[in-house]
This record gives structure tokens, C-alpha cells and sequence, in this order.
């Protein structure tokens, strides 16, 4: 009967675990201040503070130090010996929320038809119950910057928080940026010849044409928006608006020097506020991006060179170079699930150049400052919001961080996600509980 009972027991708490997925509520509004002491505290700015402190209320960070008074009275104080303190991570360039499984077409709302649509709002498809988003919290990143796909001008991204009811309780920042995919510059070759496909085309120059198809956009767009009275409102010009008054960036998606160059031209032209994202051949013209002003959202680090002649290393050293050049720029992994794998892109360049506290930055405050939301958020000061991870070592290293504890906005919110009911689920079956 005990062994019946046991079974019983064992059954329904595996059970219940399995269900916990659908049972993750947004956490509640931050109840009274909470203080995490004795840590080893990583601003995100550089500094690192031994045995710290930090206090937060009402969703924003009150005090952090090595000598921070903790009130006596109506304060949760956590003693967090041992452990470390970050800012909460941030996924610079995604597609979280809009896509859920890629081969699934049912599940994918990240792209529009059409070469130019910057009236798009990626915002709006942004899917607040994706099972991938817990385990990007698992990992300590709490914000991220959903970005849609294909075209030339692919729409409005926009910045979320990773615990919310809908899109709107997660807009963070929304159409911070809107996006320009920049054709290729780089001659092809015909694998199958010439006369497989016809006459062969210049692959640079048809490029080119596309190029200058967006810019006569953005110059029209500049037309209309100098008239003070319209017979018709154009929503594709309206949707530029801020790139004109600099409340929005332009995102330009590109690799190559030429592409680079091109990049910085229309940041000439027309006084926008660019900012490149791939951006693989960057540490070839520092100068260039340093005079225009021009930072950088570094991705893929994990491949190979562009080309041949490269150091087959380079990729995981551009980040180092850059920062010795004194270029801003940001760290991503681009795509959804693989967002999970942030840090440890991170922890990769501190490998290859960049100090533990330069990679850190380059997932918090240099992230933040790109994507506009620096006053809020990347580094653990007083008055920015409290978006704070709790790990038991590195949080760049795999080996040794545990995210224990995660505040976004100062409501601490669930670490449970699909990989771990899954770990739960087949200890279970194999009676590894």
C-alpha cells in the first residue's frame, strides 16, 4: 500500500511538473524593497564590486555598493554568498516571438510581402506565449530586440521584455529601428554556366540598382515629409519619419567593406542615425565607422571567415579589435532558440581579446545603448529599471552558471521552461528521480 501510495504521489508531482509550462504566470508587480547582499556584484559599466549590495523598489534600482544600508524594517533581504550579480542580458537582434518552428509556416510571422515595407511593426506579431522564451530566462537574457525579416526594408523592430501577458504589457521600446537588408555586394559565380541560365548578369551592378531603388525611397520619403499638408497620407513615408528627426535608427544588414561603405554614404546623405548589424569585415575600416559615428551589432561569431584569406579565427577576435578602436558595438547570435546561447557568444570573445567585464558590456550596457534604452537599462545604477540575474558563477561560461534568480522590472520572474520539464520527464521514465 506505501509502495501503491508512493507511486501515486510520484506520478501526480511529475505531472504537475510537466503541466508547469502552461502554468508560468507573468510575475506580479514588485511588493516592498528587496535587497541582495554579499555578492559579487558586475555593474555591466566595467565596474565590479566584492561583497555588494543592491536594493531595489518599485521596479527600480534604489541603491548599489559595497556599503549600502539595508533598512531594519519591511525589506526582503536575500544573502547571496558565493554568487554574482548582472544586469539583466539583452538579445540584440532576433526573431524571437515571430517565429516558433521554422518548417512550420502556420508558426512564422516574421516576414511581409514586398521589397519595401517599412510600415510593417514587428511588435504586433510578437508571441508572448512562445515556449522558447523561457529559455532565453534561463540564461539570464531578460530583454530582446524582435526584428522582421526579407525585403530591402523589412519594417519597425522593436524592444520587449521577456515576461508578459501580450505584446503590449512586453513593448519595452517600441519601432526603435527600421530595417534596410542591403543586396549582397559581391560577384557571383554561375556553377552551372553561362548558357544554364542565360546570359550572365552583373551581380555587383544589380545590387547597386537595388541600393539606389532605397535610397530614391528615402528621398522621396524626404520630400513628402517637408510638405506641410498632404493630399493623401503615404504610410510607408510616415513610417520614416523618425529616421528624419533621428528618433529612429537605421539598421543596415551587411558584411562586406563595399557594403560598409555604402552603409556610411547613406548616413551622410541623408543624417541618419545607422547602425550596422553583421557588420563581419567592421574591424577592416574602424576608421570609417568611427568618423560617421557608427556602431555595430557583431553576429555570428560562431562561423567561418568570409573569406578564404582571413584568419579562420577572426570572427571570435573582431569584437576585441573593435572595442581597441574604440567602435561601439554589441554582441548576437540572430535567430530565436539559438538567442540562449548569448552569453557564452560572449564569453568567446572574452577568449579572444576582450577582458570578462568588456564581453559582459557587450551584452548589457553597449546593447543598450544601441538599441536607445541605456537610460533604462544594461547596467545596475540607481534609477534604471531593475533587471537583475543571479548566477551561481560566470555567466559568460557554461560550466558554472546557474541563473538562480532573474528580476525583470523588479518582479522576479519564473526560470521553469521546456528543457527542464523535459529533463524532468525522462528522469521520471528511467527512474532517475
Amino acid at each position: 500500500m506505501n509502495k501503491f501510495l508512493s507511486y501515486i504521489l510520484g506520478f501526480t508531482a511529475c505531472s504537475l511538473q510537466l503541466q508547469a509550462q502552461e502554468t508560468v504566470y507573468p510575475a506580479k508587480p514588485q511588493q516592498g524593497p528587496i535587497y541582495l547582499k554579499n555578492a559579487t556584484i558586475h555593474t555591466g559599466n566595467g565596474e565590479v564590486i566584492t561583497g555588494g549590495t543592491i536594493g531595489f523598489n518599485g521596479g527600480k534600482i534604489i541603491a548599489v555598493g559595497g556599503n549600502v544600508p539595508i533598512p531594519a524594517d519591511d525589506v526582503k533581504v536575500f544573502d547571496m554568498q558565493g554568487q554574482h550579480v548582472y544586469p539583466g542580458l539583452i538579445a540584440p537582434e532576433t526573431t524571437l516571438g515571430l517565429t516558433e518552428v521554422t518548417s512550420v509556416r502556420a508558426t512564422n510571422d516574421y516576414q511581409e510581402v514586398g521589397e519595401i515595407n517599412p510600415s510593417v511593426r514587428s511588435i504586433v506579431s510578437y508571441n508572448t506565449d512562445s515556449k522558447v522564451i523561457g529559455t532565453l530566462r534561463t540564461n539570464g537574457i531578460l530583454l530582446a530586440h524582435t526584428v522582421p525579416q526579407g525585403g530591402l526594408i523589412s519594417g519597425s523592430s522593436s524592444v520587449v521584455q521577456l515576461d508578459a501577458w501580450n505584446w503590449e504589457d512586453a513593448a519595452y521600446k517600441t519601432d526603435n529601428a527600421i530595417h534596410f537588408n542591403m543586396p549582397r555586394l559581391m560577384a557571383r559565380s554561375n556553377p552551372f554556366g553561362a548558357a544554364a541560365s542565360g546570359p550572365s548578369t552583373d551581380a555587383v551592378k544589380a545590387a547597386m540598382a537595388r541600393i539606389e531603388e532605397v535610397k530614391d525611397f528615402f528621398r522621396a520619403a524626404q520630400g513628402y515629409l517637408q510638405q506641410p499638408k498632404h493630399g493623401a497620407t503615404n504610410l510607408k513615408y510616415e513610417a520614416v519619419k523618425g529616421l528624419f528627426d533621428r528618433s529612429q535608427k537605421l539598421f543596415i544588414h551587411c558584411d562586406l567593406v563595399k557594403e560598409l561603405i555604402v552603409a556610411a554614404d547613406i548616413a551622410r546623405e541623408f543624417k541618419f542615425d545607422v547602425v550596422i548589424v553583421g557588420g563581419t569585415d567592421a574591424w577592416l575600416i574602424p576608421d570609417v565607422l568611427k568618423k560617421n559615428n557608427i556602431p555595430v551589432v557583431l553576429t555570428q561569431q560562431h562561423s567561418l571567415p568570409v573569406t578564404a584569406d582571413d584568419d579562420v579565427d577572426q570572427p571570435y577576435k573582431t569584437a576585441a579589435q573593435l572595442q581597441k578602436a574604440g567602435i561601439l558595438f554589441c554582441i548576437s547570435n540572430e535567430g530565436f532558440w539559438q538567442q540562449r546561447n548569448l552569453p557564452f557568444n560572449a564569453g568567446t570573445a572574452a577568449a579572444y581579446g576582450l577582458s570578462k567585464e568588456e564581453a559582459l558590456s557587450a551584452v548589457t550596457l553597449n546593447a543598450a545603448k544601441i538599441l536607445g534604452i541605456a537610460d533604462k537599462t544594461g547596467s545596475l545604477e540607481a534609477g534604471k529599471d531593475a533587471n537583475i540575474v543571479v548566477s551561481t558563477g560566470d555567466i559568460l561560461d557554461m560550466k558554472s552558471s546557474v541563473i538562480t534568480r532573474a528580476y525583470i522590472q523588479g518582479r522576479e520572474v519564473s526560470l521553469e521552461d521546456k528543457h527542464k520539464q523535459l529533463y524532468e520527464r525522462y528522469k521520471y521514465k528511467y527512474g532517475l528521480n
